[in-house]
């Protein structure tokens, strides 16, 4: 079962969030994630981030590779995270 990593966001620091936004998406492809949304039409942006189980998910979200990204994100901007399970597509 695919599960969802979605996102809401307000930057703080732009410089700092491109640095986050970086090594974040990086990390993200290593452990075979996939951005869905990426955007908003307000002062917060809403991500969904899609990997293939929330095993995988949970193995991203405490990888050394994203703790790298998480020093960027505390200076770069605000967040609230929601982890969710969902049905592949048919």
């Amino acid at each position: 079962m695919v599960a969802c990593i979605i996102s809401e966001v307000e930057i703080r620091d732009a410089e700092a969030a491109e640095r986050y936004r970086t090594c974040a998406a990086r990390s993200i492809a290593q452990y075979g994630g996939r951005y869905l949304v990426r955007g908003g039409l307000s002062a917060k942006s809403l991500i969904i981030v899609e990997f293939a189980s929330m095993a995988r998910l949970r193995q991203w979200y405490a990888s050394p590779e994203y703790a790298e990204a998480l020093g960027e994100r505390r200076k770069a901007l605000d967040r609230r995270l929601i982890f969710v399970e969902g049905a592949a597509p048919a």
